[in-house]
């Protein structure tokens, strides 16, 4: 029998698609033929990259009830929280979780704040959109309160790029932070973006806009005679910016113009980091890890860390640079705690984002997104292995998810990068890919009839391109509710699905501060 070069190479496709990424129809026919002997072998056999065990119904059954005594054994802790921890994932959802999971290893790997005894999921939305920002949802899970698109430390009475709005300070909410200072304790924060941005602005920040970042941003639409301070002139000198103990991150820009540093964006002529080294011999600053590495922390009383004029560099770039200087997200992590400890009969509030997972999903960039969450999930592990469960709440979650998605029927084993096989067009797909985004032009640029091979665009390179459905110059957000993870005293407050502007009640309920309900009160 004779067979044209076409149906050869469609019979090979096929053939691909069966062995790499079964369609749902034959998908038990598959988990039959694997049963059998001869295929024990093969590399993307369920059973042999899964664990021992995982083809018996012993196996999933002993599990089951592993979980349940440890559910068992678990006991509520009803200390009072001295310290607390919260971790910020920035865009991390949970299919980021699915697919890092098997970026690290495997799909039952379990990333270290999947270890957390209690879990939730919170719902993300401001009061003006359906998908939010990272600077309205910083005000939710840092202030306690929603509020709309693009502001930060204020209520919803003021809508985005309100300036007068944003002057009257009875629109003003505080964070957390302020919370813990107002009570004894200290406060900082940690972030692998400008110090400046969304996330970690939550901290300290009142503005109508995220985008205020230096005085030239706000005057652009305020005016040079406003009289309201931009985003980094409020970490120098705010209310809450100016006694935090801990500040590191990216961002030199914005404190300095470009007579004092080539990069700089101010036009006062005002150098806020000068500032803040006159305002105390005590004030510590750095730039580089070595800088970091060799501070005697025991000489100062707080400490300031601009390792970048911008965001961070993503991890796979840093390692990728024999000239990089930059901590990473564990190093600084690693510093900022034990700075905190140094001076600790208080306690302390210490937030620390994991930042560039979301700029790389903006980007359809997913192998530097699961990355960022691998070495998040690093750093968490490293500051649980660093405090005691019985005085210290850690509570790890994302102020919004993305648009990213992870299909296709891949086999167990199969590499999360890898390509499928459409029984449509019969070219390959990436299970891995965006509703929307610059991905978009590298994989229909050929007409909306066609779509390009992926395997033409993926070269394994870190900044690799993932396809996007729909073409948007940067990906959005998605609307989703996001994972929340609790370690620590009253972490079991952290279950169930609950609005996102809860989180900081429920920190302070387990440490005894702000205005609301304490666990002090109830304990007495």
């Amino acid at each position: 029998m004779e067979f044209s070069l076409k149906a050869v190479m469609l019979l090979g496709l096929l053939l691909l698609q069966t062995l790499h990424c079964s369609s749902h129809r034959d998908e038990e026919d598959l988990d039959e033929k694997l049963m059998h002997p001869e295929f024990r072998d093969d590399k993307l056999n369920v059973r042999t990259v899964g664990r021992l065990g995982e083809d018996t119904h012993e196996f999933w059954l002993n599990l089951s009830k592993d979980l349940i005594k440890q559910r068992q054994k678990q006991q509520q802790n009803t200390n009072v929280a001295k310290n607390v921890i919260m971790f910020l994932g920035d865009g991390m959802g949970l299919t980021t979780l699915v697919a890092a999971r098997n970026y690290i290893e495997a799909e039952h790997t379990k990333l270290s704040f999947e270890e957390f005894p209690y879990t939730g999921l919170s719902k993300t939305y401001s009061v003006d959109k359906i998908t939010p920002d990272s600077a309205t949802t910083a005000t939710a899970y840092l202030c306690g309160v929603k509020a709309n698109y693009g502001t930060i430390g204020v209520n919803a009475h003021v809508d985005r790029d309100n300036c007068e709005a944003m002057r009257d300070t009875n629109n003003h909410v505080f964070s957390i932070a302020k919370w813990a200072m107002d009570a004894g304790k200290n406060a900082g924060l940690v972030t692998t973006t400008r110090i400046t941005h969304a996330s970690p602005a939550g901290v300290y920040a009142h503005t109508a806009d995220r985008d205020w970042e230096n005085n030239a941003d706000l005057e652009e639409y305020c005016g040079p005679d406003s009289g309201l301070d931009d985003i980094a002139m409020q970490l120098i000198h705010g209310e809450v910016g100016s006694r935090l103990k801990v500040m590191m991150g990216g961002g030199k820009r914005n404190f300095m113009g470009p007579e004092d540093f080539k990069k700089g964006l101010r036009t006062d002529g005002r150098n806020l980091i000068e500032e803040y080294l006159q305002m105390s011999p005590r004030n510590a600053y750095v730039e580089t890890k070595e800088e970091l590495e060799n501070l005697d922390l025991t000489q100062f009383d707080r400490l300031l860390g601009t390792f970048s004029s911008g965001h961070m560099d993503y991890h796979l770039d840093a390692l990728a640079d024999p000239d990089n200087t930059q901590p990473t997200l564990e190093d600084m992590t690693r510093r900022a705690i034990e700075f905190m400890e140094q001076d600790n009969e208080n306690g302390y509030f210490l937030f620390i984002e994991g930042g560039r997972i979301d700029t790389g999903h903006h980007a359809n960039k997913a192998r530097l997104a699961l990355d960022e969450t691998k070495e998040f999930s690093q750093a968490i592990a490293l500051a649980r292995q660093m405090t005691s469960e019985e005085d210290t709440l850690i509570v790890v979650t994302s102020d919004h998810s993305h648009t990213f998605s992870v299909a296709g029927y891949q086999n167990r084993g199969t590499d999360i990068f890898s390509t499928c096989t459409s029984d449509s067009d019969f070219k390959p797909y990436e299970p891995l890919s965006y509703a929307n985004g610059d991905g978009y032009y590298q994989y229909f640029n050929e007409g909306a009839t066609k779509r390009i091979d992926p395997t033409l665009v993926l070269t394994g390179d870190a900044n690799d391109v993932f396809p996007a459905t729909a073409p948007l110059s940067s990906e959005t957000h998605g609307g989703e509710d996001v994972g929340v993870f609790a370690s620590g005293p009253w972490s079991h407050l952290f279950t169930g699905v609950y609005e996102q502007n809860t989180i900081p009640h429920m920190m302070a309920y387990a440490a005894c501060i702000g205005d609301g309900l304490k666990a002090c009160d109830t304990l007495s």
